[in-house]
């Protein structure tokens, strides 16, 4: 339960009786249905105006989850049988929906965290929200759920000349179909999950995609004969140790995809999932893309230099004429922005990137009350399991007090 406090500090300030949760998406919801479970009240603050905006806003019409549904599911609660092994866009949301109205989930949407302060003093913290009529309101809670997520912010690179263009410029995350495309040179920068899905849906609707490679990249096929490849890592690396699991991966790949360096697209020398355990990087699933690369329909080029009038030198010197441009470039973290880092502990737990530092015991909960939700780099698996483990945390703590509560009542 909630208790409301009119000017207490400045506007509105209400006194939360459990956690308060940053973030809607799914990795918020799913602590908010575990702490359902264990009987914790809570509340969850939402910049957007529903739940999921990264899905529901900020990804293209045609996208399908990249595992299957098995690896998808937030607790408690199964995908529906008649659900495909990878779900579309709309069916993930649909799902969403029924889970919220499942446990009876109410976000607070339309407000935006703008601080999150402990206060040693009282050993509370003070989440600071703006809401769309410019009004402000303060929580005042014991603890802070940060579920803000990896990809809550677009990395938006800066490009010599890029004002001069001339030409449509846009982040993947405000892609959604390449019906205004047709016909059209585009320039995809970028050639992960997000470069390697736009530019074959380009293709779809007669573009022409160039996609800027820069870096290398591991590229895996989404099944090796017959099985999920994520599914077959898993099963692997219970068994057998990383740099195995990898080697038998890029021998599948090998085989699945051939040479795949012969159009342009180098590996990196540490194998894919050192790689993402190391720096959290993501091999690339192929949902096509290598077809149309193959054909010739996707072309490859190196690095940007510079943009001129609707034009692109890259470094090799080429000058290409194109129409537009659609970044690729990738998501980060928020958290640095509004989690206000002064006491010794945030720094500890939270490095500059914005994620908790990867050589703590515990990723998922630092001191004095506060927890990091999906922060795992291991996709909706990996935040369902740290919002079990949250939720389950918190449970044991409020269970604990009242029993004590009850005990210290009994007494008089």
């Amino acid at each position: 339960m909630d208790t409301t406090f009119d000017d207490l500090f400045s506007g509105r300030c209400i006194l939360v009786n459990g956690p308060v949760i940053v973030g809607a998406g799914p990795t918020g919801l799913s602590v908010g249905a575990g702490l359902k479970q264990e009987g914790v009240p809570f509340v969850i603050l939402e910049r957007a105006s529903c739940i999921a905006s990264l899905w529901q806003n900020r990804t293209y019409d045609r996208l399908k989850l990249h595992l299957p549904k098995q690896f998808c599911e937030l607790p408690y609660h199964p995908f529906p049988e008649n659900f495909p092994e990878y779900p579309t866009k709309h069916q993930f949301i649909d799902y969403l929906e029924s889970y919220v109205k499942k446990f009876d989930i109410n976000p607070r949407f339309n407000e935006s965290v703008q601080s999150a302060k402990f206060v040693e003093t009282c050993d509370l913290w003070r989440v600071k929200t703006l809401r769309n009529d410019d009004s402000t309101i303060e929580y005042i809670c014991r603890w802070l759920m940060v579920a803000t997520g990896e990809n809550a912010e677009k990395v938006v690179p800066e490009f010599e000349g890029l004002q001069e263009f001339g030409g449509s410029v846009l982040h993947a995350c405000d892609y959604k179909t390449g019906e205004a495309y047709q016909g059209k040179n585009v320039l995809v920068v970028g050639c992960g999950n997000s470069g390697m899905e736009v530019s074959p849906d380009l293709c779809h609707h007669n573009a022409l995609p160039l996609m800027v490679v820069r870096s290398s990249v591991h590229i895996l096929p989404r099944e090796i004969f017959g099985k999920s490849t994520f599914e077959l890592s898993v099963k692997l690396t219970m068994w057998l140790p990383v740099w195995v699991v990898d080697k038998t991966l890029l021998a599948a790949a090998r085989l699945i995809l051939g040479n795949v360096e012969k159009y342009g697209l180098k590996r990196p020398s540490t194998g894919p999932l050192q790689l993402k355990n190391i720096q959290g990087k993501t091999p690339v699933l192929d949902i096509g893309a290598l077809k149309q690369i193959r054909s010739g329909k996707i072309k490859i080029v190196p690095g940007i230099n510079r943009f001129s009038t609707g034009k692109v030198e890259l470094v090799n010197g080429q000058i290409l004429e194109i129409d537009s441009v659609i970044l690729a470039t990738g998501y980060c973290s928020n958290v640095p922005s509004w989690l206000k880092s002064r006491f010794f502990f945030i720094i500890i737990f939270f490095s500059r990137d914005g994620f908790p530092k990867s050589n703590l015991p515990n990723g998922w909960k630092g001191k004095s009350g506060i927890y990091a939700v999906g922060f795992s780099r291991r996709g909706l698996s990996g935040a369902s399991l740290d919002a079990i483990r949250v939720a389950q945390d918190i449970g044991k703590i409020w269970k604990k007090e009242i029993e004590c509560n009850k005990k210290c009542k009994s007494h008089f």
